[in-house]
C-alpha cells in the first residue's frame, strides 16, 4: 500500500520505544531516540527538556497552523504484568509492552502522517508536531513549557487511544484539598470536637450534590472523594483536623472557576484547588475536521478521561489508534492493525480538508 514504509518504520519507533523506558520526568533516552528518527530522515528539530518538535518543510507563516501532538512518557509498569513490560513482543497480531497503546501508537502514527504531508508545498495549512513528555502525570514541563516556543496554534490533533474515533470533548479536572477543623480530646473523656464528624456532611454533600447542567456529550460533572486523613496518628485522641482530597471532573457547562465557586458555598470545609490548569474542551460538530471525520465513517463521542488536550489553548480533538479501556492495565498492547489504520485515518482526515 501507498504508506507501507511509513507503516513499517512507525512500527520499528514503537518497538524501539517500548524497550526504553520513559517514566515521566525520565523520558530523556524516548526524546534521544526520537531524535535520532528524525535525524534520519533529514527532518530538522527542536529540543525543549525531553519536548521535541518540527515543522513541514514548506512552513507559510500566511497559513493557518495544525498541531499534531502526543506523548512519549509513560506510567509505572502494573505490577500484575505477567510479560516484561520493556520487552516489544509481537503475537497473535499484538505488539505488547509498556506505552504501546498509551500513547506510542498514537505518536509513531502522527509522526508517519506527519512524514507523509511533510515534502508537501501545496498545503492550505501548516502542520507542527510535537513529541513530549510528562502527559502521565499532567507535569509543567510537558506541552505547557513550549506553547510559548511554536507558532501560533489554529487547531491540534492530540493523539490519544479512541480507536480512532472522534472525542469531541474531554471533561476538565480539578483536586481540591478538604479540611474539617475540630479540637483535640482525650478519647476516653467527654471533650474535644471530632474533626471526622464535622468533615462527614461535608463527604455526603460530595457523594450526593448534582450539578444541575449536564453536557449533552460529557454527561455530569463527577465529584469523588478518593483520599482521607488526620494528623492525629494515636487512637486516643480526638482528631482536631481531618483532610480529604476530591477529585472533580468538569464538563464543558462549567468553567473550573463556576465549579469551586458552588463547592464552595455548599460545605463548611476550606476547600483550596491543586490547579485550575486541567480545563475541559469541545468542538462543534460543524468544525471542518469534525464534518471530514464523519464524512469518512468515524463516530464521535465525549471523553470523561483527561489528556494534553487540556493545556492546548486552541480548538482541539482528541484522536488515535488503541483502545482507552487498556491503558495503565497489565500487559498493555496495541494491534498491529491499529497503527495502521491511525496512520491511514491521520493521513484520509488531512487530505480531506486540504
Amino acid at each position: 500500500m501507498w504508506n507501507q514504509q511509513l507503516y513499517q518504520d512507525a512500527v520499528a519507533l514503537l518497538k524501539h520505544m517500548i524497550a526504553t523506558p520513559s517514566l515521566s520526568r525520565e523520558e530523556q533516552d524516548t526524546a534521544r531516540l526520537i531524535s535520532s528518527f528524525l535525524t534520519a530522515r533529514n527532518i530538522p528539530h527542536q529540543q525543549h527538556g525531553n519536548n521535541l518538535w518540527a515543522l513541514n518543510k514548506h512552513f507559510d507563516p500566511s497559513k493557518p497552523v495544525i498541531l499534531f501532538n502526543s506523548h512519549h512518557d509513560t506510567v509505572k509498569p502494573n505490577p500484575q504484568y505477567t510479560r516484561d513490560p520493556f520487552s516489544p513482543d509481537i503475537a497473535d497480531g499484538k505488539l505488547f509492552g509498556l506505552g504501546s497503546n498509551d500513547a506510542g501508537g498514537c505518536l509513531v502514527s502522527l509522526i508517519a502522517a506527519f512524514l507523509y504531508f511533510y515534502e508537501r508545498d501545496n498545503l492550505r495549512y501548516n502542520i507542527v508536531l510535537t513529541a513530549t513528555a510528562e502527559e502521565e502525570i499532567s507535569g509543567v514541563n510537558g506541552i505547557e513549557s513550549i506553547l510559548h516556543l511554536l507558532p501560533a496554534i489554529d487547531f491540534a490533533i492530540v493523539g490519544e487511544p479512541t480507536k480512532t474515533q472522534l472525542a469531541i470533548a474531554e471533561k476538565g479536572l480539578m483536586v481540591l484539598d478538604c479540611v474539617s477543623h475540630g479540637k483535640a480530646g482525650h478519647a476516653a473523656r467527654d471533650e474535644g470536637e471530632n474533626a471526622l464528624y464535622n468533615a462527614l456532611p461535608d463527604l455526603a454533600w460530595f457523594r450526593d450534590y448534582r450539578f444541575p447542567k449536564v453536557s449533552e456529550t460529557l454527561g455530569p460533572v463527577k465529584m469523588s472523594v478518593t483520599v482521607i486523613n488526620t494528623s492525629n496518628k494515636a487512637h486516643n485522641v480526638v482528631p482536631a483536623d481531618c483532610s480529604f482530597v476530591v477529585d472533580v471532573r468538569v464538563t464543558d457547562q462549567y468553567t473550573l472557576e463556576e465549579v469551586l465557586a458552588i463547592i464552595q458555598e455548599q460545605v463548611r470545609c476550606e476547600v483550596k484547588p491543586r490547579s485550575m490548569r486541567m480545563r475541559p474542551s469541545g468542538i462543534s460538530l460543524d468544525h471542518p475536521f469534525v464534518k471530514a471525520g464523519i464524512r469518512l465513517g468515524k463516530s464521535w463521542y465525549g471523553s470523561p478521561t483527561t489528556s494534553d488536550q487540556a493545556l492546548i489553548p486552541a480548538t482541539s480533538i482528541k484522536m488515535g489508534p488503541g483502545d482507552s479501556a487498556r491503558s495503565h492495565t497489565a500487559d498493555e498492547f496495541i494491534y498491529l492493525d491499529e497503527i495502521r489504520d491511525g496512520i491511514d485515518s491521520y493521513i484520509n482526515l488531512l487530505e480531506e480538508i486540504v
